[in-house]
C-alpha cells in the first residue's frame, strides 16, 4: 500500500480539489449496518453540497428504509434486487448488475462512484471509483470459523482482487480492516481509513435500567450471540436481543434464556439503547460496529469480543473479552453488573470516545478522499474505461 491516510479521533482532514457542486453514485445494500452507513454519510455530504445517487443491491428496501431514504436531501434512489457478491450463485446477478450500474452512471452523470461493495469496481467506468472495504468473506471466515474459506469461494477471491486492484482508492473504517484486505487480495495502491460516525442527537443517554442489551444479524455467527445465550440464565439482569433473526438464505436462530425483541426500528433500537445500562457484544469479527457506537452514545458501558478492529476503535473505554471463552464473558457482565461506580466510568468514557466518530469527521474524510480522486483524474487525465490497475 503506497499511500493510506490514517483519519485520528478528533482530526478532520479538509477537503482538496471538489468543485462547488458534486455528484456521486453510491451503491448499497439494505442489510445489516451498511444502509445505516449510507444514510448516515449521504446527509452528511449533503450538507456540502453533494447529490447522491444511491443504487440499491441485495434485497428489497423495506417501507421505513425507503422513506429514510427519502428524507435525506438531494438523494436520488435507484432499486434493484440483485444479489450481492457474497451470496449463493451470485455471479449471474452481479453481471446484471454491472451492466446495470453503467447505464445508472450515464444516466445520473456522477463525479465519482463510490462503491460499498469491490466486484464492480473492475467495471469500465467513466468516471474514477472509490471502493469502502466494510467486511469481505475471507476476513469472516478468517475470524469466526478459524480457517482460510474453501476453494468454493475462490471465484469471490478472484473477483474481489480485480476489483479492488480496479479501484483508484480504497477506504476501510479501520487500519485492521484495511490491513486485512491487502493482505488477502494483494497490494492497494491508495488506501485511506476513515471511520464511521453516528448522530449523537439520535442517542441522548437517558435514565437507565437494570438491562444488557446487544443487537444486529443475529444468525451471523460473527455476533457469537450463542455465548450470551450460554449465560443469560445464570445473570441477574435480563439480556435483550434485537436484530434480524433469519439471514438471507432463510437460516433461523433461536433463543431460550435471552429475550428477544425482534427486528426494531432505528428509533425503537434507540430507546432500548438509552434504557439498557450496558451493551455487549462478543464479537468475533466486525470491522467497525455501529451499533456498538449508537450504544456508546446512548450512554451504554460496553463490553466487547476481544479482537484488534475493536481494540482499535475503543482503546481504553470498553471491557474487552475472548470471544469464546464464555466464563470471561459472564465475569465481565457481573463486575459491571454489581459495581455501580465501574459502570458508570465505563459508560462515561464509551460516550466520549463515540463523540469523536461524528458524522461531520467521517464526511471529511470522505470529502477528501473524492478531491483526491478529482486531483487524480485532472493531474493523470483518467480516460473513459481505463484500467487503473497497476
Amino acid at each position: 500500500m503506497t499511500n493510506e491516510s490514517q483519519a485520528v479521533p478528533g482530526e478532520t482532514a479538509p477537503a482538496t480539489g471538489l468543485p462547488g457542486a458534486m455528484r456521486v453514485l453510491m451503491t448499497a445494500d439494505p442489510l445489516g449496518d451498511a444502509w445505516t452507513y449510507v444514510l448516515e454519510l449521504s446527509s452528511a455530504l449533503a450538507q456540502h453540497g453533494v447529490q447522491v445517487g444511491l443504487a440499491t443491491m441485495g434485497a428489497p428496501l423495506r417501507h421505513e428504509q425507503r422513506e429514510s431514504a427519502r428524507q435525506v436531501p438531494d438523494l436520488e434512489l435507484f432499486e434493484s434486487g440483485f444479489k450481492l457478491e457474497w451470496m449463493q450463485d451470485p455471479w449471474e446477478d452481479v453481471a446484471a448488475a454491472g451492466e446495470w450500474l453503467l447505464r445508472l452512471e450515464a444516466r445520473f452523470g456522477p463525479d465519482i462512484v463510490h462503491l460499498n461493495g469491490y466486484a464492480h469496481a473492475a467495471l469500465p467506468w467513466s468516471r474514477p471509483r472509490l471502493v469502502a472495504g466494510h467486511s469481505c468473506v475471507l476476513s469472516w471466515w478468517e475470524a469466526v470459523l478459524g480457517e482460510a474459506a474453501p476453494s468454493g469461494w475462490n471465484r469471490y477471491r478472484a473477483e474481489v482482487t480485480r476489483g479492488l486492484a480496479a479501484a483508484d482508492l480504497v477506504i476501510a473504517p479501520s487500519r485492521t480492516m484495511l490491513a486485512s484486505l491487502e493482505r488477502l487480495y494483494g497490494p492497494i495502491r491508495n488506501g485511506m481509513v476513515v471511520p464511521n460516525g453516528r448522530d449523537p442527537s439520535r442517542f441522548l443517554p437517558g435514565p437507565k435500567d437494570d438491562i444488557v442489551l446487544t443487537a444486529g444479524r443475529l444468525w451471523d455467527p460473527a455476533r457469537n450471540v450463542t455465548t450470551l445465550e450460554c449465560i443469560a440464565a445464570q445473570l441477574p439482569w435480563p439480556v435483550y436481543l434485537a436484530g434480524e433473526e433469519k439471514s438471507p438464505h432463510d437460516s433461523a436462530v433461536q433463543f431460550t434464556s435471552i429475550r428477544f425483541l425482534g427486528r426494531l426500528s432505528p428509533e425503537a433500537l434507540a430507546a432500548w439503547q438509552r434504557r439498557a445500562a450496558i451493551y455487549v457484544l462478543p464479537a468475533r469479527y466486525e470491522p467497525f460496529g455501529l451499533s456498538i457506537l449508537e450504544a456508546a452514545l446512548a450512554g451504554c458501558a460496553l463490553i466487547l469480543g476481544d479482537i484488534p478492529s475493536l481494540r482499535e476503535t475503543w482503546g481504553d473505554a470498553a471491557l474487552f473479552v475472548p470471544p469464546n471463552n464464555v466464563r470471561a464473558v459472564k465475569a465481565a457482565l457481573e463486575v459491571l453488573i454489581w459495581d455501580t461506580s465501574r459502570r458508570a466510568s465505563m459508560a462515561a468514557r464509551a460516550r466520549a470516545r463515540a463523540l469523536e466518530f461524528s458524522p461531520q469527521r467521517m464526511a471529511a474524510g470522505y470529502l477528501n478522499a473524492y478531491g483526491r480522486l478529482m486531483s487524480l483524474r485532472q493531474d493523470s487525465g483518467l480516460k473513459s474505461g481505463a484500467a487503473c490497475a497497476s
